[in-house]
């Protein structure tokens, strides 16, 4: 693949800012005329995700520990798998910039969070062998991760959730799960050589217009 193209993802807990910060990104390159694919995973839509949508809705245990991280990393490749064969992916081969909120990077934080810290490495390169290697999924080119701490995350997601009146899922009830998702993303963060966003600057919380102008200078920069 000499001419593939760029993969640039988004990536944060529940409750990070993370679709907000992809919307607006996705409007910023649409105003600057600047062509590409945008992607959201996991795509609940489509038949590729019913065992991520059975897991999720607790249907192989009430606690995301249920399934241990081996087996619910891949229910979510496969669905990457078919978005890849299915949706971006010639575009993706033929040179083309995709937008990907969540990616393979969402396993390392939300199926890592499950084991303990000297299992993590180990499970860190599983991840990657497993879908850029075995299923041969293009690896990011830049991987953008937003940092919060977990009472900003917890406020953000019971907001939504009256917003659009829907129930927690098995990840989102779980406070114990979430606070663990944080500390494994610093981690993943460390490991992977992602581009963290700080959530904090001199102890206060960063605006949203502030953290959008440095992430979409990077991504601009990245292109």
């Amino acid at each position: 693949m000499g001419n593939k193209g760029k993969l640039i993802v988004i990536e944060g807990i529940d409750g990070s800012g993370k679709s907000a910060h992809y919307r607006r990104i996705c409007e910023h390159l649409e105003e600057d005329g600047i062509a590409y694919n945008h992607i959201v995973f996991p795509r609940y839509d489509k038949e590729s995700s019913a065992l991520i949508r059975m897991y999720l809705g607790g249907e192989f245990g009430a606690n995301p520990a249920d399934v241990n991280a081996y087996a619910a990393s891949t229910f979510y490749a496969v669905d990457r798998f078919a978005a890849y064969r299915t949706d971006w992916g010639e575009t993706y081969k033929q040179g083309g910039f995709i937008l990907s909120d969540r990616y393979t990077t969402s396993n390392a934080v939300h199926q890592g969070a499950k084991l303990p810290d000297e299992e993590l490495e180990k499970f860190f390169r599983w991840l990657y062998d497993l879908e850029y290697v075995k299923m041969e999924l293009p690896k990011p080119d830049l991987v953008i991760y937003l940092d919060v701490d977990i009472e900003t995350s917890l406020a953000r997601m019971q907001h939504r959730q009256e917003k659009t009146n829907t129930e927690a899922d098995i990840h989102e009830k779980d406070i114990a799960y979430l606070k663990n998702c944080l500390r494994v993303a610093d981690r993943a963060a460390d490991y992977y050589g992602w581009t963290r966003i700080p959530f904090l600057k001199d102890g206060q919380e960063r605006s949203i217009a502030e953290k959008h102008e440095e992430i979409y200078k990077i991504i601009r920069e990245a292109l």
